[in-house]
């Protein structure tokens, strides 16, 4: 879906300083990709190269074979949608109206919302659970029930990728073992591809299909989350002393801090 070739970012400013260098990847097709490592290693740069919020400074971006630049606006924005960290509310805004605005690539002339648009919002808000309070304020959601909005919003799109960034730092470990789940089975039911900014590795290990370990703007591992659920590899990607155990399901594991 996305490939990209000795992809490099540098900062705005006087003195640019490289974020990225060097990267070179495939994010393979309906799969769920996780991007890992260190706070500053390039997780969120990489993926806002990827929603074309930052531009590249050499090297080249794919999108469906065809350079990320080139595709225009609204077809890029039927293709990907992209959920950011952190996203603000308007304090007034309900959880239907949100969902809504996943429309705007697909509504009519003069944005006017079609039968169609309708259907796509009731089935997104019905995939991610949210029908029951679709009158309440995002802003009076718990954590759990604000993400679920904003992935039917996303779901509304109607895009094929999902970019997410960070999508559950803000979550407790329960809450965010349920939204990984339910982004794994939305996925699986829609054929979609996603690519995702994750920070705790057993839900790496447990959730994801292909995995990119960043370090110091550069790539320094990619595979399986059976290759990654490796103790050596832990060690090597995140400089310190981890350590996983395995679990009598084959499939199953658990890291720790050695």
């Amino acid at each position: 879906m996305f490939d990209l070739k000795d992809v490099a970012f540098k900062s705005d400013g006087k003195k640019p300083k490289t974020l990225l260098e060097n990267i070179t990847v495939g994010f393979p097709t309906g799969a769920f990709s996780a991007i890992v490592g260190h706070n500053g290693s390039g997780k969120s740069t990489l993926i806002k190269l990827l929603a074309r919020k930052n531009k590249p400074a050499s090297g080249v971006i794919k999108l469906d074979g065809q350079n990320l630049a080139d595709h225009g606006t609204r077809d890029f924005a039927r293709k990907v949608a992209y959920l950011p960290q952190n996203p603000v509310v308007p304090p007034h805004l309900s959880v239907r109206e949100l969902v809504a605005f996943g429309r705007y690539p697909w509504r009519g002339a003069f944005g006017r919302y079609r039968d169609t648009d309708h259907a796509k919002i009731d089935q997104a808000m019905e995939l991610t659970h949210v029908t029951a309070f679709s009158d309440r304020l995002v802003a009076s959601l718990s954590g759990g029930e604000r993400q679920r909005v904003w992935l039917a919003m996303l779901l509304a799109q109607d895009a094929p990728v999902l970019l997410l960034d960070e999508p559950t730092s803000a979550l407790d470990v329960g809450h965010q073992r349920d939204i990984l789940q339910l982004v794994a089975d939305l996925k699986d039911q829609n054929n979609l591809t996603v690519i995702a900014v994750l920070h705790d590795i057993d839900m790496v290990g447990r959730f994801a299909d292909h995995i990119l370990a960043l370090r110091g703007g550069r790539t320094c591992w990619q595979g399986t989350p059976h290759d990654f659920m490796n103790g050596d590899t832990l060690r090597d990607i995140f400089q310190t002393d981890i350590d996983v155990i395995k679990l009598s399901n084959p499939d199953r594991f658990i890291s720790y801090v050695a």
